[in-house]
């Protein structure tokens, strides 16, 4: 269905509004409320997809990156025009959804500038992928740990499982210069003659290895999502089947982050703060997420600064998505049985708008929102909830949107129309 506002196209001293034509939408644009809009491009990414694409607002592509390997998922444009992304590896040996395998950065049209291949039968790169603000790249990986190694630490599911991991490298050496490992940060109540054994609601920076110990095919945490705060040096990260955020200190060195102590905040590698599923660890607080995507810290120069935004597939565990703005604490605390969740200071959610995996949402300057629902396309909504802009990618699931002006220096080197 198309849906147009009366008014919002430019009408004539004889008060009849321009056609469609005239506006030259595409049929993608259901919804085009040109005095609502933020004037603007949204990278568009398609998920495991080929290819991604610059859309203006009426719905045109202005210009296309077509790739010689499938995304897996992410992809980025860099300040200075370049893009970086996660690309699939051919027949990986661990292949759950997301799964990627090699990170690249490539030039304005497409040509491979730098790539790091991270893949074995044992880890494997997927989903995210960021650049630091010192050059160095960090993405997430999925690591094997057998059976006999996570039943000897207190899990009690079968198989082998699969936890997060971060890995950061210097792409001028290829050098691995900093990790974090989940595994190292684990505590269990099942089993007290085994280690990592302790009361899960009184060790909160801790992870309660046995949350998931029912799914069978070892992707536990099945992370998704990272963003890196600079002010405070820490990675905010997504753990989509704890539907929680972690964070993360990352001033430490790769032994501190091993262990519990160390770093700017002296917890070495445990997690310096979570949120949105204190059912995961306590009983006190009031679950926020059900599934969650991209934890968007929200920029300096635009409304909400400080404040992250959040794209929870499933808002109160109904089939119905929701966007949250959340006022993240000034210093981290994370205190055994208290109620660690932040305020929400705006959400939005329609029963329209539903994905159940992938999404997300970014800030613009005019203060509107910018939603990736991933199963349907892109929402722009205003601060008051209303609907400024929906873009329909016809059956085509969007890994994420990014929004960028025509004056942003990430633009500077492409020839747009």
């Amino acid at each position: 269905m198309f849906f147009l506002a009366a008014c919002l196209f430019n009408c004539s001293n004889d008060d009849k509004p321009m056609s469609v034509s005239q506006l030259n939408l595409t049929e993608n644009v259901e919804v085009y409320e040109e005095n609502l809009l933020e004037n603007s491009l949204v990278l568009a990414v398609e998920n495991a997809s080929n290819t991604s694409y610059l859309l203006n607002k009426q719905g045109q592509r202005v210009y296309q990156w077509d790739f010689d390997t499938n995304l897996g998922n992410d992809l980025e444009l860099l300040q200075d025009g370049r893009l970086l992304g996660m690309f699939k590896v051919f027949s990986p040996e661990i292949d759950f959804g997301g799964g990627g395998g090699t990170i690249k950065i490539l030039s304005p049209n497409s040509g491979v500038e730098w790539q790091y291949t991270y893949h074995s039968e044992d880890y494997i790169a997927h989903h995210d992928v960021e650049m630091l603000p010192n050059g160095n790249v960090l993405f997430m990986v999925w690591e094997r740990i057998s059976a006999l190694t996570a039943q000897s630490n207190g899990f009690i599911g079968t198989g082998d499982i699969f936890p997060e991991a971060l890995i950061e490298v210097n792409p001028t050496t290829n050098q691995i210069v900093w990790q974090w490992h989940s595994f190292d940060h684990i505590i269990q109540d099942i089993d007290a003659n085994k280690p990592n054994y302790g009361t899960i609601n009184e060790n909160p920076n801790l992870i309660d290895i046995n949350y998931n110990s029912a799914i069978n095919n070892g992707d536990i945490m099945h992370g998704n999502g990272i963003d890196y705060d600079e002010d405070k040096d820490v990675i905010y990260l997504s753990i989509n089947f704890y539907s929680e955020i972690w964070v993360i200190d990352h001033s430490t060195t790769t032994a501190e982050a091993a262990s519990d102590s160390g770093g700017n905040y002296n917890k070495g590698g445990n997690l310096l703060y979570r949120f949105g599923n204190p059912e995961a660890y306590d009983t006190i607080g009031n679950r926020l997420f059900y599934n969650n995507h991209f934890p968007n810290l929200i920029e300096k120069e635009v409304p909400g600064k400080g404040n992250m935004l959040v794209f929870v597939n499933k808002d109160n565990g109904l089939e119905q998505s929701a966007v949250y703005e959340l006022d993240l604490p000034e210093s981290f605390s994370l205190s055994p049985n208290t109620n660690n969740e932040p305020n929400i200071v705006w959400e939005f959610t329609d029963p329209a708008m539903y994905s159940r995996i992938i999404s997300g949402a970014v800030r613009l300057k005019n203060g509107n929102t910018l939603i990736c629902d991933g199963a349907y396309g892109f929402w722009e909504i205003t601060p008051d909830g209303l609907i400024a802009w929906k873009y329909n990618s016809m059956n085509t699931n969007m890994w994420r949107g990014y929004n960028y002006y025509l004056n942003d220096t990430e633009l500077s080197g492409l020839e747009l129309p």
